[in-house]
């Protein structure tokens, strides 16, 4: 019998954890189109779709029976599973792996991260790490429970249309912020995403996002740290980490693209941090 780690295709992974987990896809939707996230749209064809569209497309919960298959066949190969889904005050999903695990008591333990993202991505590596260390199913949910709080994606956002798109800001407050380049760090954590404080100009929103990391907490080096991207290319996330060297005191990391979630509010050109503070 052996521990699989299954999560939904919010959480942002590198390739190498995403070929050992199970993943539901979330739906997307560009007005009348509907699109399985990273089975009939890949991140790259999003970005472009939303680079290219006045309108922002929405994300649909995961159903309790897109679970109940993955379930059922971890459970009749004598298996047990770990859960990982995006913050329950984001969406449904996490309610929808509960109800859908109700047939499998012992069996199937659902957590929420109270991340989404990378945010996401780094518990359900931790998450592996655990497996592959012996540690049971339930105490693996039980650990990440206690640890999820510790938590925190923080990012700069490069353009504050799509947070105007969103409602989240004016278009008056989106006409002048851009005017002043203004680069908004927003958070994730405890489920809540947050706009935390703003920059101008790259180069100094880079030194903002690293003082508001440090501002959280003394980052806990020895639980994964993922570094992330929105859009097509990584150009400003390679500049954050060549700006950031002494910073991260010479130590490097994975990173990923970011994916729908954060992206729709966040648009391309955004750069990410996600780690666990001790």
């Amino acid at each position: 019998m052996s521990v699989r780690i299954i999560t939904d295709s919010t959480s942002d992974l590198t390739p190498e954890v995403r070929a050992r987990v199970g993943v539901i896809p979330l739906s997307i939707r560009f007005g009348e189109e509907e699109y399985i996230d990273g089975v009939t749209i890949t991140t790259d064809e999003f970005y472009r779709k939303l680079s290219g569209g006045s309108v922002l497309p929405t994300t649909s919960q995961a159903t309790p029976a897109s679970f109940e298959k993955l379930f059922r066949e971890t459970v009749e190969a004598g298996d047990t599973a770990v859960v990982i889904t995006i913050a329950s005050g984001l969406s449904g999903t996490y309610q929808s792996g509960v109800i859908a695990a109700e047939d499998y008591p012992g069996k199937i333990f659902v957590v929420d991260s109270e991340n989404v993202a990378i945010g996401a991505g780094i518990l359900v590596e931790y998450a592996l790490k655990l497996a592959d260390q012996g540690m049971e199913a339930g105490r693996i949910a039980a650990e990440l429970t206690k640890l999820r709080s510790k938590v925190y994606l923080v990012a700069v956002v490069d353009t504050l249309e799509y947070l105007r798109k969103g409602g989240r800001i004016s278009k008056t407050v989106a006409f002048a912020g851009g005017l002043l380049s203004i680069k908004p760090v927003i958070s994730v954590a405890g489920g809540e995403l947050k706009m935390i404080n703003k920059a101008r100009g790259n180069k100094q929103a880079n030194a903002v996002m690293n003082q508001e990391i440090d501002k959280l907490g003394k980052v806990d080096f020895s639980k994964p740290v993922m570094l992330g991207y929105t859009g097509c290319s990584d150009e400003l996330l390679q500049k954050y980490i060549a700006e950031s060297v002494d910073y991260w005191g010479g130590r490097t990391f994975p990173s990923t693209v970011v994916g729908s979630t954060v992206g729709v509010h966040a648009g391309p050109g955004a750069v990410a941090a996600a780690f666990f503070v001790e």
